[in-house]
């Protein structure tokens, strides 16, 4: 989503993700600052319950904004679509350094195939699923390491 969400800034097409057109990020802050519901054609954010897990995106509406404007702020300066430089906090907290979320963000399938995660995760796929061979357990190791 984070991807598709900053295309219009890389095109050059809008300078913010809540400037940029048909967006769902755009779709969702207007909705934020209208003090409205998300919109209903969009999944909704539950936010990160522990019971009784509602359907929707295990993330909150804010944490999503951080994330989408921290991708933006991590992509070159010198390239179209950068979005000025600034810390991100919810990297710190997903304990992943700016460069393993760059990596994560542009190069995903050149390391993942069937599955992604820290290396516990993919041990615990690849025995459920019964594969031989995991491709990108080595990438799990050095991107996600901290997880």
């Amino acid at each position: 989503m984070a991807y598709v969400d900053l295309n219009p800034i890389r095109a050059k097409m809008a300078k913010t993700p809540e400037t940029s057109k048909h967006t769902s990020i755009a779709k969702r802050i207007h909705a934020v600052k209208q003090k409205k519901q998300q919109p209903q054609q969009l999944m909704s954010f539950v936010g990160n319950p522990r019971q009784n897990v509602p359907k929707g995106i295990a993330y909150t509406i804010k944490d999503y904004c951080d994330l989408v404007d921290s991708t933006g702020r991590f992509i070159r300066e010198d390239k179209a679509g950068h979005i000025t430089h600034h810390h991100s906090p919810i990297l710190n907290r997903l304990g992943l350094s700016d460069e393993q979320w760059l990596t994560l963000t542009t190069e995903f399938e050149k390391h993942f195939c069937y599955a992604a995660g820290a290396e516990q995760m993919m041990h615990n796929f690849k025995t459920h699923t019964g594969h031989q061979r995991m491709r990108g357990m080595g990438k799990a190791k050095v991107l996600l390491c901290q997880m």
